[in-house]
């Protein structure tokens, strides 16, 4: 077993799922008890470590929620510094999708490449520089394992907010050891038609708000849909609508006064909160329907496109060997970190169709390559 596959066996047997899809206070709730391992890991590595406080639930028994910041230094002055980012939390599973599995070169369980993986290979290269003297002269490396991802980049967003700097951002993701530079970001909206309650004996002397929002579905769902297969990023292709949940009306002798949808709306970038607003808006309206709309969660997560021409950019597509550029369709905390002013990349091993599947796994030879790659990447900083 080597240490990458050891240390990552030991954090998936650690449950971290977001505290966002148990009942409060569960036991498998949380990152801590990741965060709290790999900061002694990487302590005895060598490593500078220190917790960034991001959340607390209030309740006293409850561990906050902190980033985990591990750094390795240059053995001269600092001149630029690179930033490894993957997410310690997970989404849900029952207790034994917690216990590491090994099958047939894969290891099996709940995390192993959503983010996990990432994790392990991004720390384990840390930590195997670390331990020689062909460390850079120049360039500080931080590993910087953040929380809440999955529910509402709680982690990223403070960073970003808490000044941080970086000439790179590597974020972790499953891509298959492709470096990704741009992808989707995720606007959730919701949609509200009012109406007026009236006997279901006598409908004609209400107003069916079900009835109304049938045809805002309809209309979302095919003229907006068709608008957006028309609006295509050269490595996304093109922006997305669907209408995730409904809910209306109280029982069936009831004309309904209210009833709303929530839509998920993949973005591109370039593309704004305001300006998706305002275009629902405008067709509805050229529909001669209304709505009124609303963000149905904190914050959107926001859409990525990071210039391949960067220098670093352009050095670690170089160690990776790829030539064309890629794009994906999820969203991670690459964007935030974007926005927050680091140039972002997308990177890690595994494969996304097999993040949050019932029999999550990773290649542990890709584990090991993406190990590697990122190992060169560092012996050939400054």
């Amino acid at each position: 077993m080597t240490r990458t596959e050891k240390l990552l066996a030991e954090i998936i047997a650690l449950p971290s799922v977001n505290p966002a899809f148990l009942p409060p206070r569960h036991p498998h709730a949380g990152e801590q008890r990741v965060a709290d391992f790999l900061a002694a890991t990487a302590a005895r590595a060598g490593l500078e470590v220190e917790f960034q406080k991001v959340l607390a639930d209030g309740h006293p028994k409850s561990p906050s929620r902190s980033n985990v910041i591990a750094r390795l230094l240059p053995t001269g002055k600092v001149k630029q510094t690179i930033l490894l980012a993957p997410h310690l939390d997970t989404v849900g599973a029952d207790g034994t999708k917690f216990i590491p599995q090994r099958k047939n070169g894969r290891l099996h369980g709940r995390g192993a490449c959503d983010t996990k993986g990432s994790v392990a290979a991004m720390l384990s290269a840390l930590m195997e520089l670390a331990g020689t003297k062909n460390r850079p002269q120049q360039t500080e490396i931080i590993f910087a394992g953040l929380i809440d991802e999955e529910h509402a980049q709680a982690g990223s967003r403070a960073l970003a907010a808490g000044g941080f700097k970086a000439d790179l951002a590597i974020v972790g993701e499953p891509t298959r050891l492709q470096v990704v530079t741009a992808h989707k970001g995720s606007l959730w909206l919701q949609l509200a038609t009012r109406g007026r309650a009236a006997h279901g004996a006598t409908p004609h002397l209400g107003e069916n708000a079900i009835h109304e929002m049938a045809r805002i579905v309809e209309v979302l769902e095919t003229d907006y849909a068709a608008q957006l297969r028309r609006r295509k990023h050269k490595l996304l292709g093109c922006a997305t609508v669907n209408v995730g949940k409904i809910s209306g009306g109280t029982q069936p002798n009831i004309v309904p006064d209210a009833c709303a949808i929530e839509i998920d709306r993949r973005t591109l970038p370039g593309e704004t909160e305001a300006g998706v607003r305002h275009e629902i808006t405008a067709l509805l309206r050229a529909k001669k329907l209304a709505a009124t709309i609303s963000s149905s969660k904190a914050a959107p997560a926001l859409p990525l496109e990071t210039e391949a021409k960067l220098p670093l950019v352009r050095q670690f597509l170089g160690t990776a060997g790829q030539k064309r550029l890629v794009g994906v369709n999820y969203f991670c905390d690459a964007a935030v970190l974007a926005a927050g002013g680091i140039p972002s990349v997308v990177f890690g091993p595994g494969d996304i169709a097999q993040a949050h599947t019932a029999d999550e796994w990773i290649s542990l030879a890709e584990l090991e390559r993406g190990k590697d790659l990122l190992v060169r990447f560092f012996r050939s900083l400054p």
